[in-house]
């Protein structure tokens, strides 16, 4: 429990620095919330959204998973983003990829195995049956692994892997519904395509905007 005792030691000291700052902060937040941006990014707990962008809560609208991928059958991705767009107001979503992702390294493995096959359900990871839950997440970005015919000793596989999943994925968000309905009623809205730097802390556009 020592872990946990930490967070909320350090969670009450938090709350008693804002509120000592700004004393309205709690007041004002408790009364709703403006996002500027929708946030897609990826589970790892290396990059906490706020943390990375000196952002304040209230700031960001956030909707996290396994490699940032934005799936356009999965219902609570699409249920946020609509959320967002038609509720919120967000002017800005963004899909941010990371450096060293572990579930865009497991898909790029799992593509390079010799045994790879595309035709039917993917097990990207061997040890849990190709319809489990994992696997069923990560059976698109494998494929997308595959198709790129990345060399098993190219040193950058996994990060040219994790920019073509962000551009994937800013392409899947495009296409939704919910973004063309919007851009066709004239609403102050586009998409963007990040890599967030483990190594420097640095954020990189992709300059795949579409608006």
């Amino acid at each position: 429990m020592a872990a946990l005792d930490r967070i909320l030691a350090s969670n009450a000291q938090w709350a008693a620095d804002v509120a000592k700052h700004e004393s309205m902060f709690f007041k004002q937040s408790a009364q709703g919330q403006t996002p500027h941006t929708l946030w897609i990014g990826c589970a790892d707990s290396r990059v906490p959204e706020s943390v990375v962008t000196g952002s304040k809560p209230g700031d960001i609208f956030v909707h996290r998973n396994i490699a940032n991928q934005f799936h356009v059958d999965d219902g609570n991705a699409l249920a946020v983003l609509r959320y967002a767009v038609e509720h919120l107001n967000v002017e800005h979503v963004v899909v941010v990829g990371h450096t060293s992702c572990g579930g865009a390294g497991a898909c790029l493995a799992a593509a390079q195995s010799p045994t790879f096959s595309s035709n039917g359900p993917i097990a990207t990871i061997p040890t849990l049956p190709a319809d489990a839950d994992l696997n069923k997440w990560l059976d698109p970005l494998t494929r997308l692994a595959a198709s790129l015919k990345l060399a098993p000793d190219q040193g950058d596989a996994v990060n040219i892997l994790v920019e073509a999943n962000v551009k994937k994925q800013v392409d899947n968000l495009a296409k939704t519904e919910i973004m063309r309905n919007a851009w066709a009623k004239g609403q102050k809205l586009s998409v963007h395509g990040w890599v967030y730097e483990l190594g420097t802390g640095l954020l990189k556009d992709l300059n795949v905007s579409r608006a």
